[in-house]
């Protein structure tokens, strides 16, 4: 759980222990409650004290650490869980993009009960794939692009998941996340950094895509990720967490590209 802007984790925290909702590991801006507590019951969410989202998940705002002023874009964006805590971090001019208008207007009312509406930020219907339908032409400083993807990092919490998908929808997003990348690198400026984010744990979604893209892009440098002591991981690629684990995560995965 994330303690909400102007770091909040604190208060929240100690109303966490007052109404016994569970024992809690402090993180930086997060909280962990170990027991198991419904989002309704946990004291200042509805208030927009706290968000609730997956360890793995929070590590974009540490990764892309967008300057303050900085042009930002949260591709793919909805549910808005990423977005609201970018613009926690830093006072940025953001754009939240997705192509679905019904997913537009669950970011809005995350950012409206975070009471984070009143950034500069613009929410944007559109495809990251066809820019020349939405983009208006100034270039990104920071880039999210948290792609569609298989989502077989979450089995642990969605074990059905296993039996959504077929082998070959794994080549389909492949190809749909290839076609985001490439769209999404013409929008970045030099110097800049884009993030490649997927809840997958297949490598044709997550180290191949990366792979191929650097090889036909040299003015693509790839940069090194800082990422939680004690987390599982290679790489850039995060794992989910094993029963009994010391810490608590979904499967995810993270490439941060610099552009020469």
């Amino acid at each position: 759980m994330r303690g909400g802007r102007d770091d909040r984790c604190g208060d929240v925290e100690r109303r966490i222990a007052a109404d016994e909702a569970g024992t809690t590991d402090r993180d930086s801006d997060a909280l962990r409650i170990d027991a198991p507590v419904p989002v309704s019951a946990l004291p200042g969410f509805a208030d927009g004290e706290a968000s609730v989202q997956d360890g793995s998940a929070q590590l974009v705002a540490d990764a892309l650490a967008p300057a303050t002023g900085a042009r930002v874009l949260d591709a793919c964006a909805a549910p808005g869980g990423k977005t609201a805590h970018l613009l926690e971090r830093a006072d940025v001019d953001l754009v939240a993009l997705d192509i679905d208008p019904a997913r537009i207007a669950r970011i809005r009312d995350n950012l409206a009960r975070l009471r984070l509406a009143d950034r500069r930020v613009r929410l944007v219907e559109g495809d990251a794939g066809t820019p020349s339908e939405w983009f208006d032409g100034r270039p990104f400083d920071r880039i999210l692009l948290d792609v569609p993807c298989t989502a077989s990092g979450v089995v642990r919490r969605h074990p059905d998941a296993k039996w959504r998908h077929r082998a070959s929808d794994v080549e389909r997003f492949a190809r749909e996340q290839g076609r985001l990348l490439e769209s999404a690198w013409t929008l970045l400026v030099p110097g800049g950094r884009l993030l490649y984010a997927t809840c997958s744990v297949f490598d044709a979604e997550n180290e191949a895509r990366i792979g191929d893209f650097t090889r036909r892009h040299p003015d693509a440098l790839r940069e090194s990720l800082t990422l939680p002591e004690g987390a599982a991981h290679r790489g850039g690629q995060l794992l989910p967490s094993p029963s009994a684990a010391g810490h608590n995560q979904d499967g995810f995965y993270y490439a941060l590209l610099c552009k020469r």
